[in-house]
């Protein structure tokens, strides 16, 4: 975890750079990004991130996410993530941004400006066994209803950002 995340503030406007692993333990606001693929039959694809994982390992969250690294453009960051990760590549559009803290059993933490992007694809995953465990696709009222009923199964942001992500798929 030696990579520099951009510190930002509350508008998005760059303060700084930071340690990934120091990030994560200071709970620093900084700049991520979470990935929506949905297939052509309007199913989510969902990862199950590896349990070695930094955190959350083992829990059910969107398709990808990451942090864009300092000198890097957002959007390559995006495409080079999405492969590593879920072994595809696909068009994708931003959606909407939000603002999130979480605290973590190990004393690391998330506080995240995320930009939240959806992408169309049919290809059939290959993810990386460092990074993802298992996938499935699902819809989103099934998503919806598991939450209430299995919540920890599934990553804080998810669980957060679920109903704007309802709502700007329905639009």
């Amino acid at each position: 975890m030696n990579d520099l995340l951009i510190l930002v503030d509350e508008n998005d406007n760059e303060v700084g750079e930071m340690d990934k692993l120091e990030v994560h333990l200071t709970s620093t606001l900084h700049r991520a990004f979470s990935i929506f693929i949905f297939n052509s039959k309007r199913e989510l694809l969902l990862q199950q991130r590896a349990e070695s994982k930094y955190h959350s390992g083992g829990l059910w969250s969107n398709t990808c996410c990451s942090h864009p690294c300092k000198g890097e453009k957002t959007f390559d960051t995006i495409n080079r993530r999405l492969k590593e990760e879920m072994g595809i590549k696909c068009k994708i559009g931003f959606k909407f941004s939000f603002i999130y803290k979480t605290l973590f059993d190990n004393g690391l933490s998330e506080h995240e400006l995320d930009h939240v992007y959806f992408g169309l694809s049919n290809d059939i995953p290959k993810p990386n066994p460092l990074e993802v465990q298992n996938y499935k696709y699902i819809t989103l009222a099934d998503l919806e209803n598991d939450l209430i009923i299995n919540p920890t199964n599934y990553t804080s942001w998810l669980t957060i950002c679920l109903p704007d992500v309802i709502k700007h798929f329905n639009t």
